[in-house]
Order: C-alpha cells, then structure tokens, then sequence
C-alpha cells in the first residue's frame, strides 16, 4: 500500500462504511418478530429505535442469555432482551474510532447516529474488513474482537 492509500484510509470517516439501510426493532416487538429479522436479513444484531431514535440493540446473543437460558419464550418483547448500554459513533467521527470502541469494548457491531439520537446507520466488522482489507493493524484488531481474547484476558 502507498503512502497516499494509507493516507486515505486513515481520514476515511464513518458515513463511508456504514451500511445505511438498517432494519430496525421497537422494544414492543416479541423476539419471534426479531429472531425473523435476523435470518431474513442475514444479520446478529438489529438496533432498537423508539420513532427514530436509538434507544437500544437486541442480538443473537442477548436472546440466548437473557431469554433462552432464563426459560423465558419467544413471545417475550425486545425491551426486555435489549442492550441499553450503547456504543456509538457519528457519521463524521474517523472510522478508526469505531474500530478502536469495537476493541476496547469487544463489540462487533456499533451503531452511527445523528446530533439528536436519530440511527442513521451501523458499522459491523465486515464492514470495516471489507474498506480496509490491507491495513494491519485493522486486521489484528478483527482478530482480537472476534476471539474475545483481551476480554478473557481482563482481570
């Protein structure tokens, strides 16, 4: 790669990668109604908006532990299943913020809003693979993300 490329990369911002045509979830929808989300659109994680606004994100993961394993059925709503601690970036933030947040908070999927709240869109780490495929750095970091070894690591 030369200098310029990777000079490119490293000013490419958020709004480049993101995918913007997100499916969304309303807290008041059972997990049957999401979990077919999901497979439909070949995704692990759907953000919950309330109008427009980001107010949460159900995962693959977040049905199995906080229902599945509980005994709870799949009638149950997503406000009850959802993540409510949010990581997010703007559209304008630097793209290697978002991989960094992924990094430190082990996350593989972080949400793009507007100055209001509003979802405008969402970064994944296929995303990120898929625009920076020949940076490093970015590939290590893929690697630590999806082996969740600084995670297990953490005292």
């Amino acid at each position: 790669m030369t200098e310029a490329e990777s000079s490119a990369i490293s000013r490419m911002r958020c709004s480049e990668i993101m995918t913007k045509n997100v499916r969304t979830a309303t807290r008041d929808m059972s997990l049957s109604e999401v979990a077919a989300l999901m497979r439909d659109g070949d995704m692990g994680a759907v953000p919950v908006v309330d109008g427009v606004k980001l107010i949460g994100i159900v995962t693959d993961r977040d049905i199995v532990i906080r229902v599945i394993a509980e005994g709870k059925g799949i009638d149950t709503s997503v406000g009850e299943a959802m993540t409510t601690e949010l990581f997010t970036v703007t559209r304008d933030d630097f793209a290697f913020e978002a991989i960094r947040l992924m990094g430190d908070k082990q996350i593989r999927r972080i949400p793009v809003v507007g100055s209001s709240g509003e979802l405008a869109g969402i970064i994944a780490m296929a995303d990120v693979a898929l625009e920076m495929e020949d940076e490093r750095e970015i590939a290590e970091t893929l690697e630590e993300i999806s082996s969740g070894s600084s995670f297990w690591s953490k005292n």
